[in-house]
Parts: C-alpha cells; structure tokens; sequence
C-alpha cells in the first residue's frame, strides 16, 4: 500500500508535467487540458501534504530535524503512560472485571472442555501436565525433598495430640460395629499363626511337663487337648457374634477409647511412643525408601502414555467435567470463586499490571515503537496518502471551474 500510493503521486506528477506541456503545445486543447492539469496539480499537492503528514507522525521527512515532526518516538514514553492510565481506567477496575465476569459461565465452560475434547488441545494439556510433573520430580533433590517432607510429616505429627483422635476414631468403630470384620480377621489370623506354628507350641508344652508326664506320653495328650481347646474357642468366637469373650473385648476397647480420650496417663503414654517413632532412625530410613520408590514410580507412570495413571486422569478429569457441566449449584460456586479471584486481582495487581505495560513500552527502542505501531494501523496509513491524492484532485478540479465560470 505504501508503494501504490507513491505510484499514485509520481503518476500525477507525470500527468501535471505532461498537461502543462500539452497545454502550451496544442492550445486547441487547453481549456479540456486545464481541468487535467488543475486535477493532477492539486492532487500532487494534496498527497505530498498526506505523506509529510503520515510520515511525520513517525520518522522526520527525507531525515530532516523539522520541528513537530518524530511525534510518536519523541512522545514514547508519555504514549507509554497514557495507555497504561487508559487500560487502568477503563479495563483493569474491580466493577468492569465483575461486570464482564457475571456474564461467563467459567465453570460450564471448563466442564465442556473436559467432557466433550477426547483429543487436541486436552491431551496436550495432560500430556503436558503428566511432562511438567515428571520434570519437576526429577528436578527436585531426592534426598532433600524427602527430608523436607519427613521433616513436615514429623512436625505435623508432634503437634497433633494422637490419644484423644485414636480414642474417639476407636468409640465410634465400637459404636457402628465396623470394628467386628477387625477382630474377626484378627481371630482368623490368631488360627492361622498357632496352625503354623503347631509343632513349636506342642514343642514348648513337653518341656514344661514334668519327666513323668514324658515317660508315660501324656504330655502329647495334654498338647493337643491345649490346642484342640484353643483352635474350638477361636472358631466359636469367630461364628458367634454374641460370644461372651466378644462382649469383654468390647468392653475392653470401650474402656481404652475412653482412657485415650481423658485419662492424662494414658495420654502421655501415648505420646512417648509417638515421639519415640518420630526420633527413631529406623523409621526415618523406612521412610525415605518409601518415598524414593513413589517418586521414582510416579515418575515412571506420568512419562507412560499406556499407564493407568493417565487413564485414571483422564476418567477423573471427565467425571470433574460433567458435574461442572451438571450441578448448577457448583457452577455458582465455582464462578463466584472465580469471579472474586479477579476481581481481588484486579484491586490488588491492577496497577503492577498497567506499570508492566507503561514500563515494558518505555524499554522498547524508538524504532520499535514506530515499527510496531505503524504495523499495527497497516493499509489504512497509506489510504490517508491515497484519499489525500484523490480529494485534492477533486478540490483542484472544482477550483479551476469555479475560475473559469467568473
């Protein structure tokens, strides 16, 4: 465009040249002559007046000094200024941003896009997120982190007074009956050791029985008489819920739940063999092995596209979406959290934001100003040069037949 309208000005320049010379050539022709010769006149000079207006508005004309001319890279800095006061004035204000956000629906939007995209832009958001995961546990000191997180786990767990949970998590096991499937696996485990551990127990019951009972084989009667005893009082415990020995167990528990709740004793008992665990050096080693082996194998399933961590993502993601999509009381929830969100960001960032703009326009050199802006207007800088050319042609030729009709 800054080519076609040049072309136009050298064009009616040769025209303005070619007229005049016909003029006087073939005087014949003069008075059709004139009004082409008034027209190219006045359009050269009207887009010469264009360009050195547009041009000015940039650079100096031809690279000369003249006053009031450069405006935009002389004015840099204040033009820097005046953006940032405007986008603060009439974007960045916690009633436009509230205004704009009451009318997005940002939790149905988020919905749809989990739901509804299967590929594209998703899976690069989760194939992203997976990467970014997998780079930032790589990254991270091993040792460090799971020091760090020992350490936090530790001081949580010091300040937590575990009696009083254990003894209230243990009343109400008692009181919904979900401790019985405990101590029913617990009596099934008790069978299982003694039955694996048979030949150890007869073992210890014939070294305590006397040289008498040996000789005669009694002690062999007596062992399995003890084991066939305990073996029927297991199996009667554990298919009778009303069994006596049940109902002293649960007394038994009743009673510690409430020693854990509110005897101070007991309390502090409790609290010695936690710290005990916390200070303890082989806890602390068991610990780190844990947590090596989880980073390592989180590492592993978030860099596997067929693991069943992506797959357990993705179904998440789009459960999350379609109750974003569904519950019309957590879209209100959701969008009245976002909506405080920037407007709180607003109130308080509104004016780091626009310094940013200000400051980042200031940084910019002259030249890139200029190019940026004059970029950024385009075609229409050059219709200005072209409407000038045109309108003043229009001008010139309307003059010239207002002279010649007085």
């Amino acid at each position: 465009m800054r080519r076609t309208a040049t072309a136009m000005l050298v064009l009616m320049a040769a025209i303005f040249a070619a007229s005049h010379w016909a003029i006087g050539a073939y005087p014949q022709w003069a008075t059709g002559l004139g009004y082409v010769n008034a027209f190219a006149e006045a359009a050269m000079v009207g887009g010469l007046a264009d360009w050195f207006a547009v041009t000015a508005l940039f650079r100096h004309p031809l690279g000369l000094p003249i006053p009031h001319t450069a405006i935009i890279p002389r004015k840099k800095d204040r033009i820097a200024d005046t953006m940032a006061q405007f986008l603060r004035a009439n974007f960045l204000t916690p009633t436009v941003v509230a205004r704009r956000m009451r009318r997005m629906n940002v939790a149905a939007s988020a919905g749809e896009f989990l739901v509804n995209r299967e590929g594209g832009e998703r899976s690069r958001f989760m194939g992203g997120g997976a990467e970014l995961a997998a780079e930032v546990l790589e990254s991270l000191d091993p040792e460090r982190l799971g020091l760090r997180v020992r350490a936090g786990l530790a001081s949580q767990l010091s300040r937590i007074e575990l009696a009083p949970l254990l003894g209230n998590l243990l009343e109400n096991l008692i009181a919904d009956g979900r401790h019985r499937p405990l101590l029913d696996g617990l009596i099934r485990w008790a069978g299982l050791t003694l039955e694996d551990n048979e030949e150890a127990v007869r073992e210890i019951i014939r070294s305590r029985a006397n040289s008498v009972l040996r000789w005669t084989g009694l002690d062999s009667r007596i062992s399995s008489s003890v084991l066939d005893g305990v073996y029927r009082l297991l199996a009667e415990v554990l298919v009778d819920p009303d069994h006596p020995i049940r109902g002293k167990i649960d007394a038994a528990l009743i009673k510690l739940a409430a020693q854990l709740r509110t005897d101070p004793e007991m309390q502090a008992k409790v609290e010695a063999v936690k710290m005990d665990l916390l200070e303890n050096p082989a806890l602390a080693d068991w610990w780190m092995g844990v947590w090596e082996r989880m980073r390592r194998s989180l590492i592993a399933r978030a860099r596997d596209p067929n693991s069943g961590l992506g797959n357990d993502l993705r179904e998440a993601l789009r459960e999350l979406g379609k109750a974003l999509q569904d519950d019309p009381r957590l879209q209100r929830q959701i969008n009245r959290f976002a909506r405080r969100t920037a407007v709180g960001m607003t109130s308080r960032y509104g004016a780091q934001i626009v310094a940013l703009v200000s400051e980042t326009v200031k940084r910019w050199d002259a030249g890139t100003v200029t190019d940026r802006i004059e970029s950024a207007v385009g075609r229409d800088l050059q219709f200005i040069r072209i409407n000038g050319t045109l309108v003043g042609g229009l001008v010139g030729v309307t003059l010239h037949a207002i002279t010649q009709a007085f």
